[in-house]
């Protein structure tokens, strides 16, 4: 796995209350081509696939259940987040080594920022920590049919 500083949004981040990933990605405002009328309009889930990386690094505890949204938004603040995608995930799968079925940036990231927002539901965790981030590639580990 190839991971880039510049491209993480979460590194070993302790998630122990309803949390924002520490870092935010600046993607950037698309440009207006020369006499076209508006500016061109820019989604990254679309096209190639852009492998997006999720996993847990420490066990959690006490909480029910955690929501991982994938987020975007045109202010770096996140005052009007559209969430693009959203997964919960049970208490039980949140051990450390877990990696998200989300290994793609989906369609619908269209603005200039991107982020995640881990919701936790139920009591707030003493311990669960996640990486995540834009890799060069997710290993799946899946078996390839027919090989």
């Amino acid at each position: 796995m190839i991971l880039s500083k510049q491209q993480m949004l979460s590194e070993e981040q302790a998630i122990t209350a309803t949390a924002r990933s520490t870092n935010v990605i600046a993607l950037g405002s698309p440009g207006t081509v020369l006499g076209a009328p508006a500016a061109l309009v820019r989604d990254i889930g679309k096209g190639n696939l852009l492998p997006l990386f999720i996993q847990v690094d420490e066990d959690f505890d006490n909480l029910t259940s955690l929501d991982v949204a994938i987020q975007t938004d045109d202010d770096v603040a996140f005052g009007s987040a559209k969430t693009v995608l959203s997964m919960n995930f049970l208490l039980a799968s949140l051990v450390a080594g877990f990696r998200s079925p989300i290994v793609n940036v989906p369609v619908g990231v269209d603005e200039d920022y991107l982020s995640l927002l881990y919701t936790v539901n139920g009591t707030n965790p003493t311990a669960g920590k996640i990486t995540a981030g834009i890799a060069a590639a997710v290993q799946t580990n899946d078996t390839v049919p027919g090989a």
